[in-house]
């Protein structure tokens, strides 16, 4: 497949194993969002969808801070591009704002996100859409847009319910406290801490990479589905998720390749 659209401050570096970085490259403004970066966002989780060759990605940011935010000096520079970015899709339910988070969702392989520095406002909502979290211990979170007199809608508000409670997401979404990469791991914000988080993301994803990637995208896509869902809607949709996989681990069966055992010898 054809590399994702060139982008001034969203590049794509490709590691060994299919395994694909996506780095906000704006470090001289700490990674801090503009307008162009959301739609070069979307574009690029869209292009890293249709490539097959792509078997996990990790979003982090170059320099000092993995997202310092949305850059609200130079999008209000432009309301126009504000407007035309704030219509929803009718299509997918989200508009181009959402939609740089929540496109990691769609993607059928894992998403990790790698926070050092500040991770705040659009920064955290970002880092919230994808599938997994590491940190540096002393890195800054905060949901950060009550200090700007703004809620979280760049998907924040349903990603914070998905990880912590309630009581939890009110005090971070009202306060707009800082949370150092530690606290965040303990509150569930973060799936991992440590020094390296690039380091981190590659350990998590590196078991992964050992399964059959039609069976990841199916288990993310269920849990995905169905972690609001009553039990009767999780329950037919895991078995949707099955009956494909079901068919083709019959067809390893056959063949004597089942996953986890050795072929056997002549």
């Amino acid at each position: 497949m054809p590399p994702p659209p060139p982008s001034q401050h969203v590049r794509v570096d490709r590691v060994h194993d299919g395994v694909a970085h996506v780095v906000l490259d704006r470090p001289d403004k700490l990674n801090a969002l503009t307008l162009p970066m959301l739609d070069d966002l979307v574009r690029t989780a869209r292009a890293l969808g249709r490539d097959d060759t792509v078997r996990a990605v990790v979003l982090t940011g170059a320099g000092e801070a993995f997202c310092a935010g949305l850059d609200l000096r130079s999008a209000l520079a432009d309301p126009v591009g504000i407007g035309t970015r704030f219509v929803p899709r009718p299509w997918r339910g989200t508009n181009v704002f959402q939609e740089a988070c929540w496109a990691w969702r769609r993607l059928p392989v894992p998403v990790v996100a790698a926070v050092h520095g500040h991770c705040l406002g659009a920064g955290i909502q970002l880092a919230l859409g994808a599938d997994l979290r590491t940190t540096t211990p002393d890195a800054s979170w905060s949901v950060r847009e009550v200090r700007w007199g703004l809620v979280p809608d760049m998907t924040g508000t349903r990603s914070l319910a998905e990880l912590v409670g309630l009581d939890v997401a009110q005090e971070l979404t009202l306060t707009g406290r800082l949370v150092p990469g530690a606290e965040a791991g303990e509150l569930g914000l973060a799936t991992r801490v440590g020094a390296d988080p690039v380091a981190l993301a590659h350990e998590l994803i590196t078991p992964m990479l050992e399964h059959d990637p039609r069976a990841l995208a199916a288990a993310k896509r269920v849990l995905r589905h169905t972690w609001t869902s009553g039990p009767r809607a999780t329950f037919a949709r895991e078995r949707r998720a099955q009956v494909p996989l079901l068919r083709r681990l019959a067809v390893r069966s056959a063949r004597g390749d089942l996953p986890g055992r050795r072929a056997p010898t002549r």
